[in-house]
């Protein structure tokens, strides 16, 4: 009966501080998009970029992106994709090459983040 209660204590505890890491991570990338020295990526295929992206955008493909990743070295990077999933894979690849990076996850979200500053 104490294991359990200890167990729950415990489970209880790392549930707050996951809630607040989430809250801060979630205050943190708004903040981030919103400054005036981030660069917002766009990791989708250009065809996707031409149709709509996230104000001041600009699109380096996945397939481009580790190639390219000396250019965003020194600056601070939001990457972001359709559905989050090219942008997580753009973070590992850019944090692995140095570069400070965000996930911005998704255009819908970017935008919506753009959105809140105005």
């Amino acid at each position: 009966m104490k294991f359990l209660y200890l167990f729950c204590s415990a489970a209880f505890l790392f549930s707050c501080q996951m809630k607040s890491v989430i809250a801060d991570q979630k205050n943190n990338i708004i903040e981030v998009v919103n400054s005036s020295d981030v660069t917002i990526v766009d990791v989708r295929i250009p065809e996707q970029f031409k149709e709509a992206s996230a104000k001041n955008a600009v699109n380096i493909p996945l397939a481009e992106i580790a190639d390219r990743s000396p250019e965003l070295l020194g600056k601070k990077v939001v990457v972001f994709c359709n559905k989050g999933i090219q942008a997580d894979e753009a973070v590992k690849v850019l944090r692995k090459n140095g570069v400070e990076v965000y996930d911005g996850t998704t255009l819908k979200n970017v935008k919506a983040i753009q959105n809140l500053k105005n």
